[in-house]
């Protein structure tokens, strides 16, 4: 058993290890597209093919220079591109690259493929390219706070038909709404699909820790469906149930485009001939009649993946925080974060505070798991009488420990039991602190001014090696003297490794300690020898 359980510490470390290193640095029904004017329903295919548009050139690409339109909200500014009617740009105003006031501020967007900006526009069915020109009803919009405002583009196409994107903001959301309209001026029906374009690099230009995760998210067949940026790049995938959003993202940040009332029918995802990642959004078929016209609507969102946030824009869109295997726990402690937060305006003192809890509530387990651990140290002498006894005779030898543990009262798995339950709430806050915006450039004290970087000094991690050691010289054990040794270098291991983790995870693992050495000496004065 001793074996089995110091196996078991090894084998608890090794995927502690690997799921730091692989995890971290586990519908709505379609509705129709609203159709104005129009004798046949927007998603109803014509009883006859329609006649094809007379023979012309494809939509000319805009050679000139593109004209930027800006939109300022209290949260952003926006610039969008001619060219596709696009978001160029979107830059936060309350997230800083680094950690600092004088710092550049975050800058969404400029990573996409310079000649297809995101939420350009093309069509399939019918002659719109996503180069092509739109003109923009005007160069600035600037929305006050509590405010509200539209920006227009328009694409005259030389089929005969025109094309125009609002754009609707409001000054306390990062969500954007966006209708995508066709005015049928032609003598014969149009009968296609808008696609709204997301795209994105394969690999990022810069190695900052803000791109530890990234590529493609939907949310589709009520699941969220996660790809990496690699197996995209090498093979299209393409969703068609129930697909709520399409985004790409990074680790604290993303782009998403949502449906509104059934407007999602399909995403492609690929690499274009470019080099990017390509995300194409399609609408369910449009058929337009002569003098007709079909709107249809989605719902943009390019911000921080701050849950509340995420939350406030529907379609599930929290679910892009991807918290792994224990996102059920996670979650909810993420909350809990950001509850004591707002009692105490500091996310160090929040996270003590929720490893206090933890504490108290695992207090009978942990209780449990060091006297079953005691006790069994006491009988550790007549267990080596037993084995020296029956040696030759195994079945002999487990019938008289069996006995021996009943004498005694003593469960042998009582030590180890209570610590695997412990276990996917380490996990589950493990990944909430590390992957939490929330913590990004959150100041603790002194020389700890982001939660979510390494100690730059090493001091918390250094001084939870030197704790846990303590905590393992008061651990009762019935291992031999050479396991006894290679337990007592888990502190230097668990040290190196945590020296590279963010503070606020190893300031939970440091009070943790602290705690458990506590409650060890409690437990050593009850039990006594």
């Amino acid at each position: 058993m001793e074996k089995r359980a110091f196996l078991a510490v090894i084998l608890s470390i090794a995927v502690f290890y690997a799921f730091s290193l692989f995890m971290g640095p586990d519908n709505k029904p379609a509705g129709p597209v609203t159709n104005q004017k129009a004798a046949t329903p927007a998603l109803q295919a014509p009883a006859t093919p329609p006649p094809a548009l007379p023979p012309t050139p494809s939509v000319p690409a805009i050679t000139g220079p593109q004209k930027d339109a800006t939109v300022d909200t209290p949260l952003f500014t926006a610039v969008f591109s001619s060219r596709g009617g696009s978001l160029k740009s979107l830059t936060l105003k309350n997230y800083h690259d680094k950690n600092s006031a004088a710092a550049p501020l975050v800058v969404l967007g400029t990573d996409s493929d310079p000649s297809i900006s995101n939420f350009s526009t093309r069509a399939a069915g019918f002659a719109l390219a996503d180069s092509a020109g739109f003109t923009a009803d005007r160069e600035l919009l600037k929305i006050d706070a509590a405010g509200k405002g539209q920006l227009a583009f328009s694409h005259v196409s030389p089929h005969g038909y025109t094309v125009q994107k609002v754009y609707s903001f409001t000054a306390d959301s990062y969500g954007i709404t966006l209708e995508t309209r066709l005015f049928n001026n032609t003598a014969a029906p149009l009968v296609g699909t808008f696609q709204q374009v997301l795209t994105f690099p394969v690999e990022p230009k810069t190695k900052d820790s803000r791109y530890e995760s990234f590529g493609p998210y939907l949310f589709a067949d009520n699941a969220l469906q996660v790809d990496k940026a690699k197996d995209v790049a090498s093979a299209t995938k393409k969703y068609e149930k129930g697909v709520q959003w399409a985004a790409f993202a990074d680790k604290y940040f993303m782009s998403a485009i949502l449906a509104e009332k059934g407007s999602i029918a399909s995403v492609e995802l690929k690499k274009n001939a470019a080099g990017f990642l390509e995300s194409v959004v399609s609408s369910p078929q449009l058929t337009v009649n002569p003098g007709a016209a079909a709107v249809v609507q989605h719902r943009l969102f390019v911000g921080p993946k701050d849950i509340d946030i995420l939350k406030a824009q529907g379609n599930a869109l929290e679910q892009a925080l991807d918290l792994g295997w224990f996102t059920a726990i996670a979650k909810p402690m993420l909350y809990t974060l950001k509850y004591f937060y707002g009692l105490v305006g500091n996310y160090g003192l929040a996270i003590i505070i929720i490893t206090i809890i933890l504490k108290l509530i695992f207090f009978p387990l942990t209780h449990k798991s060091y006297k079953s651990m005691k006790d069994m140290q006491k009988i550790q002498p007549e267990m080596n009488k037993i084995r020296e006894k029956y040696k030759n005779d195994r079945d002999a030898m487990n019938k008289a420990v069996m006995e021996l543990y009943r004498d005694h009262k003593v469960n042998p798995l009582g030590g180890c039991l209570p610590m695997v339950v412990q276990i996917p709430v380490f996990f589950a806050l493990y990944k909430a602190l590390m992957f939490s915006i929330e913590l990004r450039h959150a100041p603790f004290f002194l020389w700890i001014t982001d939660l979510s970087d390494k100690d730059p000094y090493y001091v918390t991690p250094i001084i939870m090696g030197a704790t846990m050691f303590i905590q393992q010289k008061m651990t009762p054990s019935q291992m031999d003297p050479m396991q006894q040794k290679i337990m007592l270098m888990l502190p230097v291991v668990f040290t190196f490794m945590f020296l590279s983790f963010p503070s606020g995870l190893v300031l939970y693992w440091l009070i943790n300690n602290v705690l458990t050495i506590g409650q060890q000496m409690y437990i050593n004065k009850l039990v006594k020898d």
